[in-house]
């Protein structure tokens, strides 16, 4: 099978090829979610270093395991699965919640800041509005930072990745109940950490 064929084949068909020892299904794998699961990774435990280093670890574990993964789940999850709790654990274990915001921090590439930053905005603004807006997602990013990891995985995955309920479940190893009882503790906690930004308004 040429590289062409790979890159319209499905997930399911490139870990049968994977799974048979093909190289470049691998890679193909690598090539569609290395970036998301990094993205998820560097909102969480935001320093570029550490999030490499855990993407990278994800992908270890994933190709290593390959042979456990359930075909009746969506191989994304299951990949956000194993990086969500690489990072939750590095969480717990270096107390990073309230790791710094303020952009001493490098990412790897301008493209991957674009692609982890949280945005705050609508179709047409001016330079004034767009300010604003990525002022307000800078809040944002820090209030999240300083939720409980669960929390900061649940909020992450429905709010910036869109995830519907069950799969965050799913990805998070949670009876569904939990995961929307932490949603809703997660949104009343951002609330008090962002009312500042209601004074004035």
């Amino acid at each position: 099978m040429n590289t062409l064929d790979l890159i319209h084949s499905t997930d399911h068909e490139l870990i049968a090829f994977a799974q048979a020892g093909s190289e470049r299904a691998c890679r193909e794998l690598l090539n569609r979610y290395q970036r998301p699961v990094f993205s998820l990774i560097y909102r969480m435990v935001r320093d570029r270093e550490l999030a490499e280093d855990l993407a990278q670890e994800t992908f270890v574990k994933v190709f290593n395991h390959l042979d456990r993964y359930n075909p009746k789940f969506k191989f994304s999850s299951w990949v956000f699965k194993i990086g969500s709790n690489l990072a939750i654990d590095t969480l717990r274990k270096r107390q990073l919640r309230t790791i710094s915001l303020d952009g001493s921090r490098k990412a790897t590439s301008e493209d991957e800041i674009a692609a982890s930053r949280i945005t705050v905005a609508s179709g047409d603004e001016n330079p004034e509005e767009q300010l604003l807006a990525r002022e307000l997602g800078e809040e944002l990013e820090r209030a999240i930072g300083m939720l409980r990891p669960e929390y900061q995985t649940a909020i992450l995955l429905r709010h910036v990745e869109g995830r519907p309920y069950e799969e965050i479940a799913g990805i998070m190893g949670m009876p569904l109940g939990t995961i929307k009882t932490h949603l809703h503790r997660a949104r009343n906690e951002l609330k008090q950490l962002l009312a500042h930004l209601r004074v004035g308004m």
